[in-house]
């Protein structure tokens, strides 16, 4: 004797499957984006394209010369950090080209999650894709050329 077909009990399965189908496209999707993301610290356009740029949006906080702000590694009264400096001293070499731009599009609080506090907004909105690539290209330019090396051969390597 057969079982009859039941379309109801093969709900879960199929709703699962678009789920996971789903969840794999979005994944790939933000792969390609990441590695589509290029700085153009040789492009002297896109450089000073983003240095007006950072000018306007960004030096009120993490200076006009990329110094950051005083102490940037002690946390303020709040909890938060202050602005770190995107100049060869601080920490932003150190994260490839893929996390800089979204840590710039969504903000620091949304890229780290789990709660993390900062004063930096996500510019998704305020700046276009295109102009948040020439505001890091810009920051990427004024580094050495030892660290834009190193920064070159990490983004390489998750590539």
């Amino acid at each position: 004797m057969s079982t009859p077909w039941r379309p109801a009990a093969w709900l879960p399965v199929v709703l699962m499957a678009l789920v996971l189908l789903s969840a794999a496209t979005v994944m790939a999707a933000q792969d390609d984006a990441g590695a589509a993301i290029r700085l153009a610290p040789d492009d002297a356009a896109a450089v000073a394209r983003g240095e007006k740029i950072y000018l306007q949006h960004c030096a009120s906080c993490h200076g006009r010369r990329l110094e950051g702000q005083f102490d940037w590694r002690r946390r303020l009264p709040n909890g938060r950090l202050p602005a770190p400096p995107h100049d060869a001293s601080g920490h932003t070499w150190h994260h490839p080209d893929a996390v800089l731009f979204e840590i710039t599009k969504r903000g620091p609080a949304a890229f780290v999650g789990s709660g993390y506090e900062s004063d930096m907004p996500g510019y998704d909105g305020v700046l276009s894709d295109g102009e948040i690539v020439d505001v890091l290209s810009f920051i990427k330019s004024r580094w050495p050329d030892e660290i834009r090396r190193r920064h070159d051969r990490m983004n390489a390597r998750v590539r």
